[in-house]
């Protein structure tokens, strides 16, 4: 028996020398063909047009912040305790391993040679080796998991037309790694006696016992060991070699996504360049190296197609299908040695939702070209099919969904961009634009009319004109809470609310227009132009501290974006309606704020004199996406809530898993063949799912948009007798009114 402090092992046990010198040589080949495979795929993306964010600042913070996310699995764990624990395995399995193949090959390579002793001994040796049972164990306890998952059931979100045998590969080599690692290790402590007390590595131990047990002897054990080693090496330089030419690259690509992310993407769009020759989506050389590695760093896990409510009503959109559709026409088209070997799907897809190209269709003749004979996007023939676009909400649900943080939106918004560019959108979206243009509003009603809602405010309520009057608060009203019945309502709520806490505030009447937000989510970024070098003219006119919105799509993108705006570019445009050359409030001066905001703080302060019981209704509330999601605003709606004594219940998909309205990107002046209408299903969810189920009296809303989205949702699905739709501003008044 050899002592502990003595203990180790032979690495190459009847591997001969010149076994030994394969070896090596097939190691250093597979290392070399993953090198350059892994040089190909990011010299790819660095021909990709230049990213508008500097996306490479602070790189030192930046990894270290993608480290944290990526090795804690943070975004795995979102929503989903199995994928987090079975990642988790898998991710810290992995890279245990690969360090102690690191530090074995040190000893080997390295410290013997120069120092003719041997640190791999004793207790650093049995320390190591029950290290590399413990988490190779995890290890293939996670792959197992993860194949659980994928063969359970072949109707999941894992499944999808970009499904292919590059999957299974993965998940079975992974798992053949991972159990022939313990095999080897078995027939090993089988053949060398001198093993026996190795007890730290119990899995071995484990598996020799029940070799032993099975028949196996030493020299059996000695005779089949040079196979499985062999076997299991071989299968070890395949993969590492095969790493940056299929799925298994996500493992950098991921990591790379995360160093790169825009904390903002989504809320704040890239602008376009005053370049005459500028395309948004024409060719695959509008998209920039980010938008490129987003294809490689999709994991095809189908978390945002899961939380995409477009998809999930039944609209030709999957945000997933789009990202890899991309991913698929570039290799198509493509002459890097990488190539065609990423997706495993064959001929490029022709849309983001359902369709696919047959063999030899048009990604092979674009392949035959130079690769500009397929649109981008379009309605027939298309890389993209222009309806998914259409179908987008702006709703940022796949964004959050997604572990590897892919940005859709800002690929989605080019897409729109190019298909604004050829006039190739929905002839209401063309209204819609028109009516902005000649009268300032999405209504097309005279920009005069726009302050006509405070008319009918009771006696003694001011609506103070901010051109005129120094205010605190600059109120942004916006389109439909100034020309919708029923949304003048809330505006008519909040006035009466800014009044009652003595809130010095003014609007800009028909100065105001609409702000642009979704205008330019759409794809009309110029229109998006005019409108922010007028408001932000206007701002400079005005004597204000603050600026204060109704509309949480007015608050993200006066708040993100219009600081943004390099109106220099433009000032000498004669199409567009400013002179300013100047950015507005780079700095963040000013302080915007959505109403919620400022009116919580009131109530804090107690200048609305509530007492919290004001009100006995049992109500949910729905959190808007440009407030929820985009801005990262849950608390002061639910505050303002509670503050009236209401009985607050969650929905099950709530805060940042909130449902859309379906009013976003468009979707408010658009029709759509759906399955149901996404606001249906978000009431259905509001008497059915929540705890509270039928005994919800009122659904809360913070959004003028989703005000009017959800009053038509509650008369098409039938819910006219379930539930109320009311504005938080409504309930508060309410509250207010009930007070003493």
């Amino acid at each position: 028996m050899i002592p502990l402090q003595a203990a180790t092992r032979e690495t190459f046990w009847t591997i001969g020398p010149v076994g030994k010198a394969a070896f090596y040589w097939l190691a250093a080949v597979a290392v070399l063909v993953f090198l350059y495979g892994v040089y190909a795929r990011f010299a790819a993306y660095a021909r990709g047009s230049a990213d508008p964010r500097d996306r490479l600042s602070n790189l030192p913070g930046r990894v270290a912040d993608a480290t944290k996310t990526v090795f804690a699995n943070e975004n795995q764990f979102d929503g989903d305790l199995y994928t987090g624990v079975m990642h988790t395995f898998v991710l810290w399995g992995f890279l245990v391993l690969l360090v102690a193949t690191t530090i074995l090959g040190i000893d080997i390579d390295l410290y013997r040679p120069l120092t003719g002793e041997s640190f791999w001994v004793g207790d650093f040796y049995l320390a190591y080796q029950f290290a590399v049972d413990a988490f190779g164990l995890l290890f293939v306890v996670g792959v197992g998991m993860a194949g659980y998952r994928r063969y359970r059931t072949r109707e999941g979100r894992l499944w999808g037309k970009h499904t292919s045998l590059e999957d299974d590969a993965f998940v079975w080599t992974l798992f053949l790694l991972g159990v022939g690692g313990f095999l080897v290790e078995g027939v090993s402590m089988v053949g060398q006696p001198q093993r026996a007390t190795e007890t730290v590595s119990f899995v071995g131990m484990a598996l020799a016992t029940g070799l032993e047990t099975a028949g196996l002897t030493a020299a059996g054990a000695e005779a089949i060991y040079g196979v499985l080693w062999w076997s299991h090496s071989l299968l070890a330089f395949a993969f590492v070699a095969w790493i940056p030419y299929a799925k298994p690259f996500h493992m950098i690509s991921s990591f790379a996504n995360v160093v790169a992310r825009d904390e903002n993407a989504g809320a704040r769009l890239p602008n376009v360049p005053a370049d005459l020759d500028h395309t948004n989506a024409e060719s695959l050389d509008d998209f920039t190296w980010k938008e490129l590695m987003d294809g490689d760093a999709c994991t095809k896990c189908g978390r945002c197609t899961d939380a995409c409510p477009a998809d999930t009503v039944g609209r030709n959109l999957d945000p997933r299908n789009v990202i890899l559709d991309l991913k698929s026409y570039r290799e198509s088209v493509s002459d890097d040695p990488v190539a065609g070997s990423g997706s495993g799907n064959g001929p490029m897809a022709t849309d983001g939702g359902t369709a696919a190209a047959s063999d030899g269709g048009v990604a092979d003749s674009a392949a035959a070209s130079d690769g500009g004979t397929v649109p981008i996007v379009a309605d027939e023939g298309g890389v993209i099919d222009a309806e998914s676009m259409e179908s987008c909400m702006s709703c940022m649900a796949c964004m959050d969904a997604c572990p590897v943080d892919i940005e859709h939106l800002t690929s989605f918004t080019k897409m729109n961009r190019q298909l604004v560019d050829e006039g190739a959108v929905d002839s209401n979206l063309q209204d819609v634009f028109q009516d902005v243009m000649q009268k300032g509003n999405t209504f097309g009603e005279s920009q005069s009319a726009r302050g006509d809602w405070a008319d009918d405010l009771d006696e003694g309520v001011d609506v103070p004109d901010a051109r005129e009057t120094e205010v605190e608060y600059l109120w942004y009203v916006g389109d439909y809470p100034s020309f919708d019945d029923r949304n003048k309502k809330v505006a008519r709520a909040l006035a009466r609310l800014f009044d009652e806490a003595d809130v010095s505030f003014g609007i800009l009447f028909d100065d105001e227009k609409t702000d642009g937000n979704d205008v330019r989510r759409i794809g009309e970024e110029f229109l998006y132009l005019e409108l922010a070098g007028h408001h932000v003219e206007t701002f400079a006119d005005c004597e204000f501290e603050n600026i204060v919105c109704t509309d949480p799509h007015s608050y993200n993108t006066i708040k993100n974006e219009y600081p943004e705006v390099d109106f220099a570019e433009f000032a000498d445009d004669p199409m567009m309606p400013f002179e300013r050359e100047e950015p507005w409030n780079p700095d963040g001066g000013i302080d915007v704020f959505h109403w919620t905001q400022v009116v919580e703080e009131l109530v804090s302060e107690g200048r609305l004199d509530l007492s919290g019981d004001e009100l006995d209704y049992t109500v949910t509330y729905h959190d808007p996406c440009h407030l929820g999601r985009y801005n990262d605003e849950y608390e002061a709606p639910r505050e303002l809530i509670r503050a009236t004594g209401a009985d607050l219940y969650e929905m099950p998909r709530s805060r940042d898993d909130s449902f859309c309205c379906g009013g976003g990107g468009g979707g408010l002046w658009t029709e759509h063949e759906e399955e149901v209408k996404p606001s249906e299903e978000r009431l259905r969810e509001a008497v059915e799912d929540t705890d509270a189920g039928a005994a919800i009296e009122k659904f809360v809303v913070a959004c003028p948009m989703c005000t009017t989205m959800f009053e038509d949702g509650r008369k098409t699905g039938d819910f006219e007798d379930d539930v109320e739709i009311v504005d938080v501003a409504e309930l508060l008044i309410e509250a207010v009114e009930a007070g003493p």
